[in-house]
């Protein structure tokens, strides 16, 4: 469909036009959710309701548009896309469960809402590209390129998944804020974000494309201004006490 082709392409280039103007604005304001958690973003919902519901389209609209790709039956095209299905499937089901009774801040609505909108988006770009758009007949390195790509997605996945368990760990014990320690939070204040970050990297990878590039790119924009934001906080709120060797979220450099 050329119409379908002419907005797949332009959305593309937008992903890299908005990263940008997203690092910026991010250095200036931080989400508020979580220990930046603040009045005036308007109603708020309980946090497991909102990650659920504003990161539902990577799974619903990925399903809803892949079996509409002329790729849909290709075992290559099916392998790729799982990785993406198997994160989301974990932070749209997953976490919100194990959110629940450990966070007392509500989500904003209105964040909520824009993180669902560029979950739609971000699904329609990476699900078109592996259903639709990607040359798997003439791609020769295909297979090399994707377990590279698996292996740093899955270890990233694992330091993610490891970091959150261990921050939700801290949260239930109750007491409030506590200095996480151990693991590569002794090298990182956010290796949650870290591992994120190198997640879509490995996608990047696997995929060989611009969409999975900008996914990545996008990543870094929104991440690691948070992640400089998080350890900013963690360094005011327990001063002295605080590891000052610590880096924010690239281990050694920042």
């Amino acid at each position: 469909m050329p119409s379908d082709q002419a907005f797949f392409h332009y959305s593309v280039i937008s992903y890299f036009l908005i990263a940008p103007p997203t690092f910026i604005s991010c250095q200036f304001t931080t989400a508020p959710y979580g220990k930046h958690h603040r009045k005036g973003w308007g109603p708020t919902i309980s946090p497991p309701l909102a990650w659920f519901l504003m990161e539902s389209p990577t799974l619903w609209f990925t399903l809803l548009l892949f079996p509409l790709g002329q790729h849909r039956s290709d075992p290559k095209s099916i392998i790729l896309i799982s990785p993406f299905i198997f994160h989301y499937f974990h932070r749209t089901i997953i976490y919100p469960l194990r959110l629940r009774r450990k966070l007392s801040n509500g989500y904003p609505i209105s964040v909520a809402l824009m993180a669902f909108t560029f979950n739609l988006f971000n699904s329609y770009l990476q699900t078109r590209w592996v259903s639709e758009y990607a040359d798997y007949r003439t791609d020769e390195w295909f297979w090399w390129r994707f377990c590279v790509g698996l292996a740093v997605f899955l270890g990233g996945m694992a330091v993610n998944v490891k970091s959150d368990m261990e921050l939700m760990k801290l949260k239930s014990a109750g007491g409030g804020y506590k200095i996480p320690r151990g693991g590569f939070f002794e090298l990182v204040s956010c290796p949650n974000y870290s591992g994120e970050i190198v997640e879509w990297l490995g996608w990047g990878l696997m995929t060989g494309s611009w969409v999975g590039l900008g996914f990545f790119v996008y990543t870094c924009a929104n991440l690691v201004p948070r992640a400089r934001a998080n350890h900013k906080w963690y360094m005011g709120k327990f001063g002295e006490d605080y590891p000052k060797g610590r880096k924010a979220v690239i281990p050694f450099v920042y």
